[in-house]
């Protein structure tokens, strides 16, 4: 019976993962392929769009006066700069106060207490966009920082060239600890590897609309179209919520390599990393158990099993059988999926060397996030995060 299931395993097994590896660097490729560019100035009939940059700070004192400094050195003309301090803990007001001395454009607003239903930050994006004037909405996180200063008028013309309704942006992943370095680049892995973007392009009602919270860029009357952060109140993970609405209204969603432009360090060391994934990625699929052990089963199998028949070979000789180019053409395959993603994207590539490892981490943190959701206990920047019933399917 066990000689029977390794040479299936040896074998059928590891055909069809050979043949799920090939599928999924293929969206790979696309995927870096279609992404959209930041474009220089366009000329424009008219004035240039009044833009509002909007950002949403709770406990940021370690990062917002990089992110507020980066935004005020911004040349493009047409712009007003909101800050929301929502209901910090820590010195974020103060910082805010110092920017807001040094120079006036700033303006900082106080967030009020989320009401019942209200997760923090889609309260306080809320807030921030009532208070905005302009055209085109930019919510940008606290930890970001654009570096250069032309950055806003290169999304700005990016949005115009991609006739995009929302423009979402991947920024430069800046990495500090050794647990950063391994657990956030794999979402980026996740995200080029399993969201065809391109299928978008060829088919707008597509479900593939997808964005990254760090870089969100709406045009108001779209923004206001699928009800904004009002219509996705409770949701933890509103960036992937608010571009399902996009997609579903039938309105054109595009994705760009901000890399070049935006930087972010999403965490600050592999704790808080942790934690962060474990907020969102039961959330993502939407808190159905069979999907959510599905993926992650297989994902763990696919990428898994290869390494663990290989050392297993080598410990036991002539009890575990292989089929050496049906193993090396599997493991070349995940080596090429996770070395392209991490180069295209501008990290760090010893990780995706030890993809194996990588994963591993990640999916401890993937058990962690069903554990915190099915218990509904998890918490974020000292509040506790609502979420709904876990279901079936």
């Amino acid at each position: 019976m066990i000689e029977e299931l390794l040479q299936h395993l040896a074998g059928d097994a590891m055909v069809g993962i050979l043949v799920f590896q090939t599928v999924v660097l293929l969206v790979v490729v696309s995927n870096a392929t279609v992404l959209a560019r930041p474009q220089r100035e366009r000329a424009v009939s008219g004035a240039p769009p009044r833009v509002s940059l909007l950002v949403p700070a709770r406990n940021e004192a370690a990062n917002v006066g990089a992110c507020v400094r980066s935004l005020l050195a911004q040349t493009y003309p047409h712009l007003e700069i909101l800050v929301l301090d929502d209901r910090s803990e820590d010195d974020t007001r103060a910082v805010l106060g110092r920017e807001r001395a040094r120079d006036d454009r700033l303006v900082v607003l106080a967030g009020e207490e989320p009401p019942p239903g209200w997760t923090g930050k889609n309260w306080a994006c809320h807030q921030l966009s009532h208070a905005a004037r302009g055209d085109v909405l930019l919510f940008a996180d606290a930890d970001t920082v654009f570096v250069e200063p032309n950055a806003v008028t290169k999304i700005v013309a990016t949005l115009d060239a991609s006739r995009a309704d929302l423009l979402s942006g991947l920024p430069r992943q800046v990495l500090g600890s050794l647990g950063e370095t391994l657990l956030v680049p794999l979402f980026y892995w996740a995200f080029l590897g399993f969201t065809p973007l391109a299928a978008r392009l060829v088919w707008r009602g597509a479900p593939a609309a997808r964005a990254v919270g760090q870089l969100m860029v709406f045009r108001r009357e779209a923004y206001d179209a699928v009800g904004g952060h009002a219509a996705v109140r409770s949701s933890v993970v509103d960036d992937l919520d608010l571009a399902r609405r996009v997609g579903r209204a039938d309105l054109r969603c595009r994705i760009m390599d901000a890399t070049d432009i935006v930087a972010c360090r999403m965490y600050r060391g592999g704790r808080e990393a942790a934690s962060g994934f474990a907020k969102n990625l039961f959330a993502a699929f939407g808190f159905a158990i069979l999907p959510y052990v599905f993926v992650w089963g297989y994902l763990a199998f696919a990428y898994l099993l290869p390494i663990a028949l290989l050392i297993l070979h080598a410990a036991l000789p002539g009890r575990v059988p292989i089929q050496p180019p049906l193993l090396t053409a599997t493991i070349a395959l995940s080596l090429i999926q996770w070395t392209f993603t991490y180069a295209r994207l501008r990290l760090p590539l010893w990780p995706a060397l030890i993809y194996p490892v990588t994963f591993v981490a990640f999916l401890a943190v993937a058990v962690r996030s069903f554990v915190d959701g099915a218990f509904r206990r998890a918490t974020w920047k000292g509040r506790a995060v609502e979420r709904p019933p876990t279901r079936w399917v």
